[in-house]
């Protein structure tokens, strides 16, 4: 049938005298082509435009063309998006007067249709002629921020311009409503994604994007300086979690010469430390006296007189007297070898890549407390059973670089990912393997050639007993043992001491803590994969996993992702291992969406909306909500909690068992809802989809 009407098609546009002025005709005396979708008018229009290439002595031009132009912009606000181009096409409006463009899309504008006037500019390329700021603030008042990156993403001055505009919004003295008052009236106007916190994102996700140096928007970048020093003051006199040298670094690295910084700095440092500890830090972090309330000042005069350094407090008196109570590497501290060198490098690879070996693999990276771009690895940990190798990647890297052989790092991390023969271990490798590719590009495809892998978060998940509520009080610690450090705890019997977790690891040399603590988090996969092997019973896994953890390397290489909490972990061979929950697995009762009432967490909006569109009743957390209210909206109303990362461990220890379900927040919506439907068995009819849309 489809054949015959274009056949019938370009036999009626052959007969025509004019086909432009046919075919407008046709279109402005029916409405079926405003629909979406392939409609009879978008079929005729579209074979129109391949008609016309055929036949280029139809195409118009002077003043009758022009009439024409005229006739079919004033249809494009209404035309459906798969019209746009073979309308534009078809009329040559690229050669049309350009200011009359520019009055027509300003006369849509007028009318309030800012949509169409945005997208009509993008096909035409008006963009260099309009006004970024008003083309685009009312977009980001009704939450039409992609369109807003596309209205840019080829101009570079408007990319700027943009950002600078939203920067200047985000200062704190700005008022926005300045901003919102002229639109009052407007239609599909979200004033919940429009304030300080939301248009901080989105320029965060601009100036990656774009690649535009942060330096542009320094009321944003001062804001997310002043986030992470608050946070830093938290983990180091609240949580306590910090030590003087790793926070003193990224305190120094943070506020720089900033004198903004520099100033909340100083009154943090007297809400914590009083006036003597803010003259020792106002000191080392180079403080101008000017800057300095008086008391501070006469202090620091002190600190010159008597030449003398006292500690800002004693947070860490633990430290040296409880390390009985952390896990300690049983290896001698001579081997633990940092490698700066391809000489040493080389030897470690021939101890490495021998078939049969065990390594547990870990990276350090420094910590980019939400700045702009993916954090790059600065340190490879490979442990052996008797020793462990520490590789410094940018020095590495820089070396290879200089002697024009980029590609031998590369090169030896794709031989161990691929050896089926050899076992890796690692903890959270999928969000390693992100960092190890923003290091070294050439890396993209590791993922999908592994063999011989795994992963031990996996593993964690199906270990009985296994919550964070376990914490040991007696050590004077406030906060519970997760992640990594719970699983070595009820493996192992002791947590890791994650002090250093959150170094500056770029930084040379590495403190002697740094080191100890970047071999414990390597070579403790090696204990924990050996104790589980040896008795997977006791820790409440089934006596296949021994067999799935052992068995013989696929041949075929599988793309290993890190895997849902409520599934089963993959094995080396690339098949998942079943029976190893603490009951047996058994398929849930069929239920339909409409049965199926859950509550997203905040960083899984795209995923609530996918499951709403399939007919599940879905309640979203805003942005700014803390994932607890997650817990408090499902225990009431009987929802079960999706959520993604660190908030599944305190989440699913607030409802109850099969309540709280992790997924992968690297898939998209839709691999997110899959998951999910066939995790808890829901079964969509066609009936149920788009039965909750207005």
């Amino acid at each position: 049938v489809s054949r015959q009407l274009k056949e019938e098609v370009r036999r009626g546009f052959a007969r025509l005298e004019d086909p432009l002025a046919g075919l407008l005709a046709m279109l402005e005396s029916s409405s079926d082509w405003k629909g979406k979708g392939h409609s009879l008018g978008y079929c005729i229009t579209t074979e129109l435009q391949l008609w016309i290439k055929e036949h280029p002595a139809v195409a118009q031009s002077g003043t009758k063309l022009k009439k024409l132009q005229a006739r079919v912009l004033g249809m494009l606000s209404q035309c459906p998006a798969n019209l746009l181009d073979p309308l534009i096409s078809i009329y040559q409006l690229h050669t049309a007067d350009r200011n009359y463009l520019l009055e027509h899309v300003t006369h849509l504008y007028l009318q309030g249709n800012y949509k169409e006037a945005a997208i009509l500019s993008i096909k035409l390329k008006l963009q260099p002629d309009q006004d970024v700021e008003k083309m685009c603030t009312p977009l980001l008042l009704q939450d039409k921020a992609n369109l807003v990156e596309d209205y840019v993403g080829e101009y570079p001055e408007l990319q700027r311009k943009l950002l600078q505009t939203l920067d200047t919004w985000c200062d704190p003295s700005f008022n926005i409503r300045d901003i919102t008052r002229p639109y009052q009236g407007l239609s599909g106007y979200k004033p919940e994604k429009f304030n300080r916190r939301v248009l901080s994102k989105l320029v965060f996700r601009l100036l990656e994007r774009f690649n535009v140096d942060p330096a542009l928007c320094p009321n944003v970048i001062n804001q997310r300086h002043l986030r992470t020093l608050n946070y830093l003051f938290y983990k180091r006199f609240v949580e306590k979690t910090m030590t003087e040298e790793n926070w003193a670094d990224h305190i120094q690295s943070t506020v720089g010469e900033n004198r903004w910084l520099q100033g909340h700095l100083v009154q943090s440092l007297l809400r914590h430390c009083g006036a003597r500890g803010a003259a020792r830090w106002a000191r080392r972090c180079r403080v101008p006296p000017e800057m300095l309330p008086r008391a501070v000042a006469e202090e620091l005069q002190e600190l010159h007189i008597q030449d003398r350094v006292e500690e800002v407090a004693k947070a860490d008196n633990y430290e040296d007297s409880k390390k009985k109570d952390y896990y300690q590497l049983p290896i001698p501290r001579e081997n633990i070898h940092f490698l700066q060198t391809w000489g040493e490098t080389l030897q470690c690879w021939e101890k490495v890549l021998q078939p049969g070996q065990i390594v547990g693999v870990d990276m350090e990276w420094k910590p980019s407390f939400g700045m702009v771009g993916k954090p790059r690895v600065a340190l490879l940990q490979l442990a052996l059973k008797d020793e462990v190798f520490l590789l410094d990647l940018p020095r590495l890297l820089e070396q290879a670089e200089a002697e024009g052989e980029k590609e031998k790092l590369s090169c030896f991390i794709q031989m161990l990912y691929s050896d089926a023969a050899i076992t890796k271990l690692g903890y959270g490798m999928s969000g390693d393997l992100s960092s190890l590719v923003a290091t070294c590009s050439a890396l993209k495809d590791t993922e999908k050639q592994m063999q011989g892998v795994v992963d031990l978060l996996a593993v964690d998940k199906q270990v009985d007993g296994l919550s964070p509520e376990h914490s040991h009080e007696e050590r004077g610690i406030r906060q519970p043992e997760k992640g990594l450090s719970l699983l070595v705890q009820h493996v192992l019997g002791k947590p890791l001491d994650k002090t250093e977790q959150l170094s500056n690891w770029e930084k040379r040399p590495l403190r002697e803590e740094q080191i100890l603590y970047a071999a414990s988090d390597a070579y403790c996969l090696l204990e924990i994969y050996e104790r589980l092997c040896k008795d997977p019973k006791s820790f409440g896994l089934g006596s296949d996993l021994t067999e799935s953890l052992e068995g013989k390397q696929s041949k075929k290489p599988r793309a290993k992702k890190q895997l849902n909490k409520q599934e089963a972990p993959s094995s080396p061979s690339g098949q998942e291992c079943q029976g190893s929950r603490m009951e047996p697995s058994r398929t849930p009762t069929p239920i339909s969406p409409q049965e199926f009432s859950v509550v997203c967490d905040n960083m899984l909006q795209g995923l609530g909306r996918y499951l709403r569109c399939l007919g599940v009743d879905v309640q979203l957390l805003d942005n700014e909500d803390d994932h607890r209210k997650a817990a408090e909206i499902a225990r009431q109303e009987g929802r079960v909690i999706l959520t993604s990362g660190l908030p599944y461990q305190t989440l699913r220890s607030q409802v109850g068992e099969g309540r709280c379900f992790s997924v992968n927040c690297s898939e998209k919506a839709k691999e997110q809802a899959l998951q999910v439907l066939k995790h808890f068995n829901v079964q969509v009819s066609l009936s149920d989809i788009f039965s909750r849309c207005q």
